[in-house]
């Protein structure tokens, strides 16, 4: 036998054949390491090095030859391979994916992983020391927002709080906040866990979205991922709630909340004449229609009522009852259909929203109300060898109703707001992006139609880093107490310019953004004096001729590698920005504004034992603060607000339940900030805001029976 084999073996090594060749990009660069594989059988190699490959085979005949390689387009080629030597060369295209592909980030947060930013889902929020469960609260620990303690909102890169719109679903939220009550800033409305995720948009936003000088809140509520069942039961100092999924579908909520409890812990900086209380449900319906389709559906109903004693800044000693119930409801549905092959994707959305304030204040009385209707639809075609380039195309329209009524007063609004937009992401190659987009929007209460074009570019810089670019035209109609007594107003616009660099290796995020923002149409209110009274009614004639700018520059860093089990995150602001536009006489900086913001979030989960802990610091510049009747050239400052908060929570799992103890402790060191100042009605007398308490303590307990399909550190911490 040995004999026979000694003798065939000079033929056997006729019979083959040697298929070698070099493997390079587009541009010329070898690519070490692809992979060369004749289809149907085992002989194959590696490229060396020199992106070189050699190999012998006994394959003969018609046969196709395959080569990949991570970030590169999968390449084949048919070669005929006969006895003796076949040269092959390759050249490989690079795909367009999510390992490798640039994203378009400027001005943009994100926090889902759909894309590789910054990443806030609704366990961060919830576990963020300084946030409440509260998902603007939170906003504000991050880069381009300021924190404004005595107001609602988010206030952001010197943008008025009406400047940021609240999007579920692509639908505008009309009340995003409970009701505003004098200076007690107000909680938002929605729970962190209906959401899979926040993109939190410091400008430059997409034109999908509109009617926003400065930025929009995009949430996107949560897919059904499961057909578990689960019982949530909810108790704290706040109060009561309970909630019921079946089988993954629908969910159904009631609450209760009284703040007696908690208003009994601490000594309050206000008297409440009434204790905050509040009764509601909520309903969420989440079908997977078919394999291709899916439809959302979301109602809440809520109803409130409060009274706080305000101090006559005319008499100290004296005091009035501001008392206010309001009922709020809000709906939501949407539906998402795919075509079979991907490349359609329809998305439609229903929302209508109810709001009525009756307040009364001493003896005069008064009502707000609100009322949103409208219906969005949007075309969005994928095309690409990947499906990597979009071009959308939708439309909206709005019918809104607003009033406000006090003593004799009735003034009411009413205005049909409609839009069309498209909009087309595509790559030129793997590492170079944009996105170009065009609003068109007409609003009837002032009669006036604008376009708004809108762009952004991403360049890769390296494996890790990218750069990326964002300019564009935002328009916005005026705030609703101007159209009361003024329709013959135009448009507020702001123009954004945005270079942002960012780095993403080993779970560390670093990201550098600077920006420019130039205000021009700003309404502006001609009066006698100015009056620093931030609940004032307009009473001078107003124009279009205010003005304004906004600079700065903004840093982020969040590590989740470093320390383990730990999440660090580290932010800086710097706004330069001055305004003229509503009462102010002069263009200076305004009121919600501050130069410098820091923030430090600290948070460490412990396995073995089911413990969160976390620590926040935030510190934040003074505010100026304009004098009755001044010229606005000799500011006052308030003094710079910091803030140390903790929280901890602890979860047990007892087979398929789970216990969430949670507790948390707000302004530690007790600091006695001051948020601004109000004065009398000569101006001869200043009081200081200061917040409802120096210091809060908040603890809670949430029981959720069933199977959740979540693991133990997912568990809902619902602190509503």
């Amino acid at each position: 036998m040995k004999t026979l084999l000694f003798l065939l073996l000079p033929f056997i090594g006729l019979s083959q054949a040697t298929i070698k060749g070099k493997i390079t990009d587009k541009k010329g660069a070898v690519l070490p390491g692809a992979n060369i594989q004749i289809e149907g059988s085992y002989d194959g190699a590696s490229a060396s090095e020199k992106g070189e490959y050699s190999f012998k085979t006994d394959e003969l005949g018609d046969k196709i030859l395959s080569v990949s390689m991570l970030g590169y387009k999968p390449t084949n080629k048919k070669i005929k391979i006969e006895k003796g030597e076949i040269q092959q060369d390759f050249i490989l295209e690079e795909s367009i994916n999510t390992l490798n592909a640039v994203v378009i980030t400027a001005g943009t947060f994100e926090a889902s992983d759909e894309k590789k930013m910054v990443m806030l889902k609704p366990l961060d929020i919830v576990t963020t020391a300084g946030g409440g469960a509260d998902i603007t609260a939170v906003m504000q620990l991050l880069p381009g927002a300021n924190r404004v303690g005595e107001q609602e909102g988010l206030y952001v890169r010197g943008g008025s709080a009406n400047e940021t719109k609240t999007v579920i679903d692509g639908m505008i939220v009309q009340n995003p906040f409970f009701s505003s009550t004098p200076d007690v800033p107000q909680r938002g409305r929605f729970s962190p866990f209906m959401f899979k995720g926040t993109a939190f948009s410091t400008g430059g936003y997409s034109a999908q979205y509109g009617q926003a000088l400065s930025s929009v809140l995009l949430l996107q509520t949560q897919d059904k991922v499961s057909d578990a069942s689960s019982l949530n039961l909810n108790a704290n100092l706040a109060g009561l709630s309970a909630s019921y999924t079946h089988k993954g579908s629908v969910n159904g909520t009631l609450f209760y909340s009284n703040l007696a409890p908690f208003l009994g812990l601490v000594k309050t900086n206000i008297d409440f004449e009434k204790i905050p209380e509040a009764i509601g449900a909520s309903l969420t319906i989440n079908e997977n229609l078919t394999k291709n389709s899916t439809l959302k559906i979301y109602g809440t109903y809520s109803d409130n009522v409060s009274g706080l004693r305000i101090r006559s800044f005319d008499k100290p000693a004296e005091s009035s009852v501001f008392s206010l119930r309001n009922k709020n409801f809000f709906s939501n549905a949407s539906y998402r259909s795919t075509s079979e092959d991907g490349n359609w994707v329809f998305l439609s959305g229903f929302s209508y929203s109810y709001n009525k304030d009756l307040i009364k204040t001493g003896n005069d009385k008064g009502d707000r109300f609100d009322e949103r209707t409208q219906g969005r639809v949007v075309l969005n075609r994928l095309f690409g060898s990947e499906k990597s380039n979009t071009i959308s195309v939708g439309a909206e329209y709005h019918a809104i109703r607003s009033g406000n009524i006090f003593n004799q007063f009735d003034l009411n609004l009413k205005d049909n707001y409609s839009a069309v937009f498209t909009e087309s992401e595509f790559y030129f190659t793997p590492k170079l992006a944009a996105k170009i987009g065009l609003r068109g929007e007409y609003t009837s209460v002032i009669d006036r139609f604008n376009v708004a074009p809108r762009i952004s570019l991403a360049q890769k810089t390296g494996q890790y880093s990218q750069v990326s670019l964002a300019a564009g035209r935002f328009y916005q109609t005026p705030e609703k107490n101007y159209l009361y007594l003024n329709r013959t107003l135009n448009y507020e616009l702001a123009d954004h310019l945005i270079l942002n660099y960012q780095r993403i290796k080993d779970n560390r995020t670093f990201r550098i953004e600077a920006f420019t923002k130039q205000y021009g149409q700003l309404v502006f209110e001609k009066t006698a004096f100015f009056d620093p009274n931030p609940y004032r009614f307009p009473t001078g004639t107003s124009d279009n001729s205010g003005k304004g700018f906004a600079n700065g520059f903004d840093v982020f860093f969040r590590d989740q590698k470093t320390i383990k089990n730990a999440d660090i995150w580290v932010t800086y602001s710097y706004l330069d920005t001055e305004r003229k536009f509503r009462n102010y006489a002069a263009q200076v900086m305004p009121t919600f504004a501050s130069k410098h913001n820091f923030s430090l979030v600290y948070k460490h989960f412990i396995p073995t034992i089911g413990l969160n802990v976390g620590a926040t610091f935030t510190a934040t510049s003074g505010r100026p603060v304009y004098e009755y009747g001044s010229d606005l050239k000799n500011p006052i400052w308030t003094p710079s607000f910091q803030n140390l908060s903790l929280a901890t929570s602890y979860i047990k799992q007892v087979k398929k339940h789970f216990i969430v103890l949670y507790a948390t402790l707000d302004n530690v060191l007790g600091r006695k900030n001051v948020f601004g100042y109000r004065y009398s009605s000569d101006g001869k007398q200043r009081f200081e805001v200061q917040p409802l308490v120096y210091r809060t303590f908040f603890c809670g307990v949430s029981w959720s029976i069933g199977k959740l399909d979540r693991k133990p550190r997912e568990a809902t911490l619902d602190m509503d």
